[in-house]
């Protein structure tokens, strides 16, 4: 006997129904390894720079530095270098200008006060704008953190953090880093993980504002140096003590210069506060640096500002201008170090403008 049709046609769709529901599967292409960082010449976080490479950044700026002018200035004749520069500065700024020129590149200054930037225009595209210009690399300070990933990603050309929001400032933590040598070590370029062996650091001020403490803790202590952060806690909130080994807390001022055979003064960064409100008079009480203080506790000490300095403040004028300031020879050193930081950028030649 023959089944019904429509008997059977019934009982499939019964069974249709009853069982589990079938999805649909879909394989997505596999996403591709990204190439980021796109340009080896690129200088982001001093944590980009393995302690060889810190030692060849060294020992090249040396050689810059004694050159012949009139010979380092055709190491990269006529290549093309954009200053990008969203926030003032005086030190980074010049000395990246003079570096790059000092090497015989062509510069060009874009700051947001003078530019398409003030209409609104993004990073992005400002950065592509510069790299159809022919621009070979760009030197970025920026009030983001993060910003100068954003145009290496999106320009793939090398870019050069001269300082990203509270985040880093790399070219500094070197120049730093070079002074100590200078003093603490005379003659050292190759630099390994106990050539600051011994060495205590003291970075005080505001602190959680900085980027260039920021860059010094993560460079210095990768040689041995102990770093001892010192400032109220709203400007050193406890955390800070998280940020890796060879890095602690000392409050008390007096009792970190005892310890101290360098020490790095910051200035309050009013213009990012955000409300905050400190009592200045109290502040200086506790971690001004002033003639007294230092003969005190630290007589042989050396003292270091990246700038501005804001005299009267964190430290006094005599001590800016004493004998164990060696801020003016931070800012010489600088010119060295980015013209070493921009020769390594611009070390492949194939790097050119409007490279994909």
């Amino acid at each position: 006997m023959r089944p019904d049709p429509g008997v059977a046609s019934e009982n499939s769709m019964t069974a249709a129904a009853t069982a589990a529901p079938v999805r649909r599967q879909i394989h997505p292409p596999p996403v591709a390894a990204s190439p980021f960082p796109y340009n080896p010449g690129s200088l982001l976080s001093v944590q980009d720079l393995t302690l060889d490479a810190v030692s060849h950044l060294l020992a090249r700026a040396s050689v810059l530095e004694n050159m012949d002018p009139l010979v380092r200035d055709r190491i990269l004749l006529k290549r093309r270098v954009a200053l990008l520069f969203y926030e003032s500065s005086t030190r980074t700024r010049t000395s990246f200008e003079l570096a790059a020129k000092g090497l015989g590149a062509d510069t060009t200054l874009v700051s947001n006060l003078s530019s398409s930037i003030e209409k609104g225009e993004t990073l992005k595209d400002t950065g592509l704008t510069l790299r159809a210009l022919g621009a070979e690399t760009i030197i970025l300070r920026h009030n983001s953190s993060g910003a100068p990933w954003l145009l290496e990603e999106t320009t793939h050309l090398p870019v050069l953090n001269a300082g990203d929001g509270m985040h880093e400032h790399p070219t500094q933590a070197l120049l730093d880093l070079r002074t100590i040598l200078a003093h603490l070590r005379p003659g050292i370029e190759t630099v390994a993980e106990d050539t600051l062996a011994g060495v205590t650091v003291t970075i005080t001020g505001d602190i959680l504002h900085s980027r260039v403490a920021r860059s010094n803790m993560l460079l210095l202590p990768r040689l041995g140096a102990r770093v001892l952060l010192c400032g109220p806690a709203q400007f050193l909130p406890e955390l800070a003590t998280g940020a890796g080994p060879g890095i602690s807390i000392e409050r008390d001022f007096d009792a970190a210069l005892r310890e101290s055979q360098v020490v790095m003064m910051l200035r309050i960064q009013a213009e990012r506060l955000a409300g905050q409100q400190i009592d200045l008079e109290q502040y200086k009480a506790s971690y001004q640096l002033t003639g007294q203080r230092l003969a005190t506790h630290a007589p042989s000490a050396l003292v270091m500002h990246p700038g501005p300095i804001i005299r009267g403040l964190e430290l006094t004028a005599g001590v800016a201008d004493g004998s164990q300031s060696v801020i003016l020879e931070q800012v010489r050193h600088g010119v060295a170090v980015r013209m070493a930081v921009v020769e390594r950028a611009l070390a492949d030649s194939s790097t050119k403008a409007g490279r994909a």
